[in-house]
């Protein structure tokens, strides 16, 4: 399952606090634009290798972790990407 291995990929690259997947892909098959399939993402991560990092750096950073998957199995990520004193979630 692609969620399972976002989550895996992510957990190794940037030991999060806090790693959210949601999957949106059954709202979103066969729509324009999306023939080879892939699924639709969000992910909320929570992570001190984030901190000091601009938000397209911090994007980067998830980006390069999972960058197999972009080619075939996600076809949109959404990235919500916090520093552990940003986060507002469960405090």
């Amino acid at each position: 399952m692609t969620a399972d291995l976002i989550r895996q990929k992510l957990e190794e690259a940037l030991k999060p606090e806090l790693l959210e997947i949601i999957d949106h892909s059954a709202a979103h098959a066969g729509h324009y634009g999306n023939q080879k399939g892939g699924g639709h993402y969000n992910v909320t991560i929570v992570s001190a290798a984030f901190e000091g990092k601009s938000l397209v750096q911090r994007h980067q950073l998830v980006y390069q972790a999972i960058n197999e998957l972009m080619k075939d199995q996600i076809h949109a990520l959404g990235i919500n990407a916090l520093t552990p004193s940003e986060n507002s979630i469960g405090n």
